[in-house]
């Protein structure tokens, strides 16, 4: 039996926890799952729901005996982290975290001790940030972004690997500098609009009236204003270059539609063609999600036909388990 620690009990650190120790129940209790989060309550409440087998309230003691170490607090947070469990890791232990952020979580991870293999990771995956909103599906079909740390070894890339097709979701290896300017555009600028459509709107005096008449299109669309304000504090701030840089974008786009109102002539077409762009653009994508949807289906229906408990025991900490398997091969030919 393996030990997984979880730091951070949030909404990703929940549905992680409940995702492997369905795994887990599902492949003979392979792994034993800690948790620790900085609220009592927090860690109660993962126990309660099943996210973790055990909590431990002292942080060194979560991760003193842990094969795998997961990191979901804030990417403001994990430097400090990393600072406080770097002296108290086994040799050979493996890092990794679920940070929006990737470049800057790298650099930090630097120092952890040299006999610990950092891999970085972020679940493509959230809604509500919170832990009654957990779920163990939660990560199913989704891509998770793998960005191994310069001393990461073989092993602990496949681990990780493991951890991700537990919890059902597609790895996607990726640069941390190109994770970063990629969702800065698709994930953290989205969230930023939503927070200034949400202030603008409601600061204004006729807010008081207005709201009466706030239907879906306009919590739809504010949606994501949501979320933890010190989540997102820390990942605009980790990432404010390219996320910088998106908002200069939104800012054009914004002053091309401005000026084709503001046009006497012609606006009509323009404005029609705007929103024909958009309309054909996110069609697409869903016509790409529905293809992607279908491909995971025929591959869960190919998988069933083989034994997928031997296949994701392979996976899942593979390094693990066959040194442990070699040093008993050694110990009976003596």
């Amino acid at each position: 039996m393996q030990e997984v620690t979880i730091i951070g009990l949030g909404l990703i650190g929940g549905s992680t926890g409940l995702a492997l120790r369905k795994w887990s129940a599902e492949n003979n209790n392979a792994l034993h799952v800690v948790g620790f989060d900085e609220s009592v309550n927090r860690q109660s409440e993962a126990k309660k729901i099943g996210a973790i087998d055990d909590a431990q309230w002292s942080l060194v003691d979560a991760v003193k005996n842990a094969d795998i170490v997961i990191v979901a607090t804030p990417v403001g947070a994990m430097r400090q982290v990393f600072e406080d469990i770097g002296p108290h890791l086994k040799a050979g232990a493996i890092v990794t975290d679920t940070g929006s952020t990737k470049a800057q979580v790298l650099e930090d991870s630097k120092i952890l001790p040299g006999t610990i293999s950092f891999v970085g990771g972020h679940p493509m995956a959230g809604k509500a940030q919170s832990l009654e909103a957990a779920e163990a599906t939660l990560f199913t079909g989704a891509t998770w972004v793998v960005c191994p740390g310069p001393t990461a070894t073989e092993d602990a890339i496949r681990n990780v690997l493991g951890i991700v097709a537990a919890v059902g979701a597609e790895a996607f290896f990726a640069d941390p500098v190109e994770h970063d300017a990629y969702v800065a555009g698709i994930s953290h600028l989205p969230f930023v609009m939503a927070a200034s459509l949400t202030n603008a709107v409601t600061s204004d005096p006729s807010w008081r009236d207005m709201k009466t008449l706030a239907a879906t299109g306009f919590r739809d669309t504010t949606r994501l204003a949501l979320g933890d304000p010190i989540m997102h504090r820390d990942i605009a701030l980790a990432n404010r270059e390219a996320l910088t840089r998106w908002i200069d974008q939104m800012i054009d786009s914004l002053n091309d539609f401005k000026e084709m109102l503001a046009a006497e002539d012609g606006s009509t077409e323009q404005v029609h063609a705007y929103f024909t762009q958009a309309q054909d653009a996110r069609a697409l994508l869903e016509v790409q999600r529905s293809r992607a949807e279908e491909q995971l289906i025929d591959g869960q229906d190919s998988l069933k036909k083989e034994n997928v408990s031997e296949q994701m025991s392979r996976m899942l900490l593979g390094g693990f388990g066959r040194r442990r398997k070699q040093a008993a091969d050694d110990a009976r030919r003596r």
